[in-house]
């Protein structure tokens, strides 16, 4: 493991997203799964990096007692399009109209990531932007009925069929679609 600086942290993972699990563990980490529900709110006046930022930190504000030595990493990601934060969709009927505002057009994915430790509290996020090519009812029909993406934020996975046969381009990191830019969190943990 490269990131030896972290030997003497219990890293908990607190996120039942199997991407990011999926992510963390191709950093070679070693750490442990802790979940806690939240309801996730955010001010209306908060805008697209402000609203992943806060839900973030509201994750994190749920682990009250940490050990010594425990790093908690929390995260949360949205899709912001037409000004609007798209988050995961309550039904079927809204994960395709979700879609159908996408086609042709392009939306940026924010994530936010907050550390937390006894000692402190730190948050970032990154930012992708997505263009999708025109999308067939069709497409958008047999997508949502075959791969159901409840839990995921503006309907989609980028990693899904729908990301591979309609996302034109992205200006950005691939995993922050995917709901966790890995390259901006190896970064700040090399540094702790």
């Amino acid at each position: 493991m490269l990131l030896t600086n972290l030997n003497n942290y219990n890293i908990i993972l607190a996120s039942k997203s199997p991407r990011r699990q999926e992510l963390m563990q191709k950093l070679q980490l070693d750490f442990t799964i802790q979940i806690k529900e939240v309801e996730e709110y955010f001010p209306k006046e908060l805008k697209a990096a402000e609203i992943t930022d806060f839900i973030a930190k509201l994750k994190a504000n749920a682990f009250t007692n940490l050990k010594e030595n425990d790093l908690l990493i929390t995260s949360d990601t949205i899709v912001w399009h037409q000004n609007k934060a798209l988050g995961k969709p309550k039904d079927r009927a809204d994960a395709i109209a979700m879609l159908q505002g996408m086609s042709n057009t392009k939306h940026k994915v924010y994530t936010s990531i907050c550390l937390k430790t006894n000692r402190f509290k730190k948050v970032f996020h990154d930012t992708t932007t997505v263009y999708f090519k025109k999308l067939s009812q069709q497409e958008i029909i047999f997508y949502v009925d075959t791969y159901k993406p409840y839990d995921k934020a503006g309907a989609y996975g980028i990693q899904d069929w729908i990301g591979l046969i309609g996302v034109k381009k992205i200006k950005g990191s691939y995993y922050n679609v995917m709901g966790f830019p890995i390259h901006k969190l190896y970064k700040v943990l090399q540094k702790l």
